[in-house]
């Protein structure tokens, strides 16, 4: 599959070794909001010593039009900012290129927009795109279904540098019912990120935990999900909808297994 990434920042640096680790995908090009030239091995490692072609480019001088039509790809991958969408979007839907985008902060007009270009094209938007926090917030809400009279609790703990409480830990409370007040947060460190729901029973405690250990989770995620959304039709979906399927799917599969070890 080939793949445009948009954000070149810490996390897009992550989401890009990803890419260029993975031997079923090629990243063709990267877009970044700066004109400055980009530096360092990843940058070298992104340019195509056979063709010479560069494929670092500033999003404030290369007309998108220009960009899909020279450099065609099968799906982007946005880490940029909230305003990207409006960079890429139409153009990306009018060519049929999969979206997938894990911005935290899109505005309801953004949102909307998104929406609007899922007509068109398949759109996949996840604030947090990894597959563990994915599948922990699938499991918390089963659980809850099979015992919800439990305490439930979520903590969240990240670096000391980050403000307030998480995108994804919203999600989770939300998902839950749980107030975003009555979330705990820990902030120590370099803690990449760590979400935790503590389902508490009155005489048992079942905690469930995620912690990522590296930002190129968020690559893996979004490889996933472009991977995933290959052969779906046009729509807009979100990480459930890609896990729920295989979620139920593999729970089938799964009983025989566990009557065979209780028999």
């Amino acid at each position: 599959m080939r793949i445009g990434l948009f954000g070149f920042g810490k996390t897009g640096r992550h989401v890009a070794r990803s890419i260029l680790a993975s031997e079923e995908n090629s990243l063709e090009w990267v877009v970044r909001k700066s004109d400055h030239v980009a530096r360092g091995p990843l940058s070298r490692a992104l340019e195509r010593d056979d063709s010479g072609l560069e494929r670092i480019f500033s999003s404030s001088s290369m007309p998108i039009e220009v960009l899909f039509d020279n450099f065609p790809v099968d799906a982007i991958i946005d880490f940029s900012s909230p305003q990207g969408v409006h960079y890429y979007g139409d153009a990306a839907a009018a060519r049929g290129v999969r979206i997938v985008t894990a911005i935290s902060n899109y505005s309801c007009d953004e949102q909307e927009k998104l929406r609007k270009l899922s007509t068109e094209t398949a759109v996949l938007w996840s604030p947090n795109i990894t597959v563990g926090v994915n599948l922990l917030i699938l499991a918390a809400n089963l659980l809850q279904l099979i015992a919800p009279h439990a305490d439930v609790e979520i903590v969240e703990e990240h670096f000391r540098a980050k403000k307030g409480v998480s995108s994804t830990a919203k999600i989770i409370a939300k998902s839950l019912g749980v107030g975003e007040c009555e979330v705990k947060s820990l902030r120590a460190g370099g803690i990449v990120g760590t979400h935790e729901v503590v389902f508490g029973f009155a005489s048992q405690t079942v905690r469930l935990r995620h912690e990522s250990v590296s930002a190129e989770a968020f690559g893996e995620g979004a490889l996933f999900a472009a991977q995933q959304m290959a052969s779906l039709p046009h729509g807009f979906y979100t990480m459930e909808d890609l896990l729920i399927p295989a979620f139920i799917e593999n729970a089938r599969k799964l009983q025989p297994r566990v009557l065979a070890v209780n028999s």
